[in-house]
């Protein structure tokens, strides 16, 4: 992953606490330097994948599927 306003790389520790929607932030090392730092929060909403991309929506919405499902039946 990447800080947003720094382009740090991080390396994330727990993918499932990346990935959980129920999470607001989620432990990794800041990857600048030579060595690597020690381990820290981050907040997700201030992470985005290497390529700039923003993390999915499933990833840090907990009522993404209530929303999801609710802007579907509305179109029916």
């Amino acid at each position: 992953m990447k800080v947003k306003r720094s382009d740090d790389l991080v390396r994330i520790d727990d993918l499932q606490m990346l990935a959980s929607p129920l999470e607001e932030s989620v432990k990794g090392c800041r990857q600048a330097g030579e060595e690597e730092q020690d381990a820290e929060m981050f907040r997700k909403t201030e992470l985005v994948f290497p390529s700039g991309e923003s993390l999915p929506k499933c990833w840090v919405d907990a009522d993404y599927q209530v929303h999801h499902t609710a802007a579907h039946s509305s179109h029916a």
